[in-house]
């Protein structure tokens, strides 16, 4: 188990996977309540709820990848809230990610 020690459980990773599970079940209620016929954005290829979703998330981990290895995850702000807890700089590229699944989702 020592080898799973920086596998930590940490908010942003609860989150992150919080959201992933009702990200999945919503689709599957959208996939059984609304079926969709696939459609041509501006990729100019047919693509489903299922295409798009796979497409934002790796576009969101491109973007978290390039943004922990240009900028870094230093703290943005610290709350004085306990301890201080901190905000990390890795929120605004979660919020970049989202911004753009909502474009993926919309036009692609």
């Amino acid at each position: 188990m020592s080898n799973f020690a920086w596998m930590a459980w940490t908010v942003p990773t609860a989150i992150f996977f919080v959201l992933l599970v009702v990200t999945l079940a919503t689709m599957t209620w959208l996939a059984a309540a609304y079926p969709e016929a696939e459609r041509v954005g501006v990729l100019r290829i047919p693509t489903t709820r299922g295409d798009r979703l796979f497409i934002s998330l790796i576009v969101a981990a491109v973007v978290h990848l390039l943004w922990i290895g240009f900028i870094g995850t230093s703290p943005l702000v610290t709350l004085p809230i306990g301890e201080g807890m901190e905000i990390a700089s890795l929120w605004l590229a979660t919020g970049i990610s989202l911004v753009l699944a909502v474009i993926i989702f919309r036009t692609v």
